[in-house]
């Protein structure tokens, strides 16, 4: 019996635990240019909320990767759990600048402890054929979260703006809950006494000396891929909103539409296109689909012209992810919570630089991010296709 047939049952709780969480994020997508003005708070505000998240996320990603290498991934994953709850309640509840990005801070801290364990405990329960498959349950999981924590959100938001918080606290609650009472641990003490620890570094030192890695393209690429969707995430429902007068329903409905695709693709035939067509050549169409489909968003102007666009968008960004995460898992089988945490860390680098740069140039001109986006994004595949070259080159000699 194969693996992840022997722990299918831990694979669905990881599934039913990242869902949970992920759905709590999806529930403030289409309601964040209502709270922009109630608050009275600029673009640049903004992509600043969205960056702290993702500012706290680098800092506590190395060491959320280390303490699931060195404790084991459920201590780390119920702990990330536990806070993320707290951010998404302290989010809803306050009013003023500053305790906004407190929460968000907390939210961060949530972030890197859970996506790290979360990944590596995949890796744990998987073998090296298996594992496409296993992200891409997990990925799949996420996805279906924000399917349909958009949609939710976009109902709970007619009850009052801060309804949606307190559901995505309540959702992060119950996942802790569910976790610590139900998950067996995937790296227990004797296992973890017999790998070979990562090396403590500090996360300025890991950064700059990841170069060195066998992993480093696939690292600048997550970084590029994440600041270009960040880009075009943080701004999209304030885009709508002001350029055709979208409610958060109808930004609900796209957002939802254009996540099923990735969901179903990461849920059936992710694993067969890896393993048709290699993590390579996967992640440097995606990228392209992606650039392409960003730019094309600044020229349509009818409903469903924008949900299809959408739907092109979401479908490369949700199968890059998880096309990256396997290739990166298995150049380093044995630190797959550093490998992971590495990940995390350049995911919240392009997360902070591209809500932060978004936000600017949406004050500006609401078409500049989508934009920069496309050009981020197209330049990352001529990168992608530069190094599979190489790589090709390297091979034949």
């Amino acid at each position: 019996m194969s693996l992840l047939l022997r722990n299918r049952g831990a694979l669905l709780l990881l599934m039913f635990n990242i869902f949970l969480v992920f759905t709590g994020i999806g529930l403030v997508v289409p309601i964040m240019p209502t709270y922009m003005t109630e608050l009275h708070i600029s673009g640049s505000t903004v992509g600043m909320l969205v960056a702290a998240f993702s500012l706290t996320q680098l800092l506590f990603s190395p060491l959320a990767g280390r303490l699931s290498d060195s404790m084991g991934r459920k201590k780390i994953i119920v702990a990330g759990m536990v806070v993320f709850a707290l951010g998404e309640g302290l989010f809803g509840a306050v009013s003023t600048t500053y305790l906004l990005f407190v929460a968000r801070f907390l939210g961060g801290i949530g972030a890197a402890l859970i996506m790290p364990s979360v990944m590596a405990y995949t890796a744990d329960v998987t073998s090296t054929e298996e594992r496409a498959k296993g992200m891409g349950f997990i990925t799949a999981a996420i996805t279906t979260g924000f399917i349909i924590g958009p949609g939710i959100g976009g109902i709970l938001a007619e009850y009052g703006i801060r309804v949606p918080f307190y559901a995505a606290a309540i959702a992060g609650g119950i996942a802790a809950i569910i976790t610590a009472l139900i998950l067996p641990e995937s790296l227990p003490s004797d296992k973890r006494k017999a790998r070979k620890p990562a090396v403590k570094q500090s996360l300025t030192v890991q950064l700059l000396r990841s170069y060195r890695e066998p992993y480093f393209l696939s690292l600048i690429i997550v970084f590029v891929s994440s600041f270009g969707l960040a880009n075009y995430e943080t701004v999209f429902g304030l885009f709508v909103d002001h350029k055709f007068g979208f409610t958060p329903k109808d930004i609900a409905y796209i957002i939802t539409f254009g996540s099923i695709a990735g969901a179903v693709v990461q849920a059936t035939i992710f694993g067969w296109i890896l393993n048709k067509f290699g993590e390579r050549n996967v992640i440097s169409f995606s990228l392209i689909m992606a650039g392409v489909f960003i730019f094309l968003t600044l020229f349509v102007h009818k409903y469903w012209l924008i949900l299809v666009v959408t739907f092109i968008v979401f479908l490369a960004m949700d199968v890059l992810r998880p096309a990256i995460s396997t290739q990166m898992s298995k150049v380093a089988p044995h630190q797959q919570g550093y490998v992971a945490g590495l990940n995390s860390a350049y995911t919240s680098l392009g997360n902070i630089a591209g809500p932060i740069v978004a936000g600017f140039l949406f004050d500006i001109d609401i078409n500049y991010p989508y934009i920069s986006a496309a050009i981020i994004l197209v330049l990352c595949f001529f990168l992608s296709m530069r190094a599979k070259r190489g790589q090709i080159a390297e091979s034949a000699s």
